[in-house]
């Protein structure tokens, strides 16, 4: 399962590189580390449970996802 979400796309980040609390000392440096979306399980209209972050669910945009394999006859 992949770590993005399928509505908006987000991913993951790659973040760090210098701590707030150090501004007036002398520069500490710390690794870069990567944050992953908050992708939470949802349900689509039809029953089917979709892994979605946690702004889109807010936004009620499972909704409006379109099942993968259902055809529009």
């Amino acid at each position: 399962m992949s770590r993005i979400c399928p509505t908006c796309n987000k991913g993951s980040l790659m973040v760090g590189g210098y701590r707030n609390d150090v501004r007036a000392t002398k520069y500490q440096p710390i690794g870069k580390r990567r944050k992953f979306p908050n992708l939470q399980w949802a349900k689509r209209p039809d029953g089917a449970r979709v892994k979605i972050c946690t702004t889109c669910m807010r936004k009620n945009k499972q909704l409006e996802i379109k099942a993968v394999g259902s055809s529009n006859k």
